[in-house]
């Protein structure tokens, strides 16, 4: 089966103005709320920081699985996005904690939502 240029603008991570004007079929802002949380690690990444602020290697240790230079890449996409605020507290030694900013902060209750809808609608493995 062929993809759409819808689909296949996004694997290139291309915008796609075919969607302007066509709320029912497609969202650009749904797509570009996917395009990047769809990252992998991005929505465990703020998932894990709604108990509050953590140093690089407490999180690390709570989002199994992510290697230091894929938690470091997210962390500063997820800056760069003003999701989460990056805090330093010189020392010695100098302490640096992430934590939600507003935005990330107000994107919380619509991952909670997601969450819920995926336990009760898809399955816990894979497909392989």
């Amino acid at each position: 089966m062929k993809a759409s240029t819808h689909e296949n603008a996004l694997k290139q991570g291309k915008s796609d103005d075919s969607c302007a004007g066509e709320a029912s079929s497609c969202d650009e802002a749904l797509v570009r709320a996917f395009r990047f949380l769809g990252k992998r690690w991005s929505g465990v990444i703020l998932g894990t920081l709604t108990n509050g602020p953590l140093g690089f290697a407490e999180l690390g240790r709570r989002v199994e699985g992510i290697s230091d230079s894929v938690l470091a890449e997210r962390l500063s996409d997820l800056q760069v996005t003003g999701l989460i605020v990056r805090d330093v507290q010189p020392g010695p030694p100098v302490s640096v904690s992430y934590a939600l900013s507003p935005a990330g902060t107000a994107l919380i209750p619509a991952m909670r939502e997601l969450s819920t809808w995926a336990s009760g609608n898809l399955p816990c493995a894979e497909p392989q």
